[in-house]
């Protein structure tokens, strides 16, 4: 079979896309993308998560290519088990960046992902991680948090909903810090100007493969830019209405094999 004139990229974020909400992705999105691939298409896992927290599913997948991981601000490849390109956010402008918010919503809990492919995230107390499967470290005090170099840095808090802690932190960070949401309880600071399109852009040159010919999955705000990016963004129906918005199309809910049923229509067995 040859390649999709259409799709010869597919990347898919992870939470709330391509992984169901136990954390397995389903057999049957497993043959669609396996379907795809034989078509010549290459499947390109684009996450929110640190490269450490998304080895063990690459290995799942069967994936030993590339990986952006932690937001964009890291290629990692899984066949190697080397980071290719990777961005930190500077530590000190995290630390101000959190002074500034604080300031203006009150006491946040915080976290951070450390740089690197054995790097730990780092929770201080009163953080409670967005989903229990994802590996975490408590530290004493929040200065215990900038010990080692980081890529970003988490963020929740007690009364404001998600929506409301993004929008207060970008009214207050400037460029010290790119502010995202990328999943329930999960607003972030990322090195300013890096997005998931930064991450997949720089991958998908590694791979020969324009813009024009990438396919884009998603479920929360931070995907915005990869849709922005590639050829054809389609969100997920348990999306953020922001992401709905940018959407070329919406399927069904990653409960129920959204990814599934578009590559099913756009790489038809034969």
């Amino acid at each position: 079979m040859v390649a999709s004139p259409a799709y010869a990229l597919i990347a898919t974020d992870l939470d709330g896309t391509l992984l169901r909400g136990d954390d397995t992705v389903s057999e049957r999105s497993l043959a669609a993308l396996a379907r795809a691939g034989r078509a010549g298409a290459r499947h390109l896992v684009v996450t929110g998560r640190p490269a450490p927290g998304v080895r063990p599913l690459l290995t799942a997948l069967g994936g030993t290519g590339l990986a952006v991981c932690g937001q964009g601000a890291q290629v990692y490849d899984a066949g190697s088990g080397r980071m290719l390109w990777s961005v930190r956010l500077d530590r000190e402008l995290a630390e101000t960046a959190l002074g500034k918010i604080e300031a203006e919503v009150g006491p946040v809990f915080a976290a951070v992902d450390q740089d690197g492919t054995d790097g730990l995230t780092l929770i201080e107390p009163g953080y409670r991680m967005p989903r229990p499967t994802l590996p975490a470290v408590g530290v004493a005090r929040r200065e215990d948090l900038w010990r080692e170099p980081i890529s970003k840095v988490l963020l929740r808090h007690a009364a404001l909903s998600d929506d409301e802690l993004a929008a207060a932190a970008r009214s207050v960070v400037g460029s010290l810090a790119t502010v995202t949401m990328s999943g329930p309880g999960t607003v972030e600071l990322q090195p300013c100007g890096v997005t998931k399109a930064t991450g997949l852009a720089l991958a998908a040159e590694r791979l020969g493969v324009p813009a024009a010919r990438a396919l884009a999955f998603g479920d929360m705000p931070n995907d915005i830019p990869m849709f922005r990016w590639a050829a054809h963004g389609v969100a997920m129906a348990n999306a953020h209405p922001e992401l709905k918005a940018v959407a070329d199309e919406v399927t069904t809910s990653n409960e129920d094999d959204g990814i599934a049923v578009v590559l099913e229509r756009l790489f038809p067995a034969g």
